[in-house]
């Protein structure tokens, strides 16, 4: 029979398992929120696209895109800061330099959006 500071152990590892998980989910919920900020901008273009003055409508879109940059630089530096902390023991988790990848991509095509709303 195991001993109880083992079974003790044992939970905790599946305890920093699960954490390191919903870190991994949360992450991917901060860049869809991040997303949706993009998809508001974009919407605002399309509805207030004959408002004029159009520079209006167009930096109040860029307030979202700035802000979708904002919250995919939070979800790196989150992820990151819990996962120092953490040591997986069983669960396979997302190396940091992938979520860094995917922050570089989002931030990228947030600026690429922005560039393409102010051109229009």
């Amino acid at each position: 029979m195991p001993e109880k500071n083992d079974l003790a152990e044992e939970r905790t590892d599946w305890a920093e398992d699960r954490t390191i998980l919903a870190n991994e989910r949360t992450f991917a919920g901060w860049l869809r929120t991040g997303m949706a900020s993009l998809a508001i901008a974009v919407g605002m273009h399309a509805v207030f696209r004959e408002f004029e003055p159009t520079w209006v409508a167009k930096s109040a879109a860029t307030v979202f895109i700035l802000l979708a940059i904002y919250i995919f630089w939070a979800a790196r530096e989150t992820a990151r800061e819990t996962l120092k902390r953490l040591t997986n023991q069983e669960a396979q988790t997302q190396p940091s330099r992938r979520m860094t990848k995917l922050w570089i991509v989002f931030t990228i095509g947030a600026i690429g959006i922005g560039a393409i709303l102010w051109a229009i």
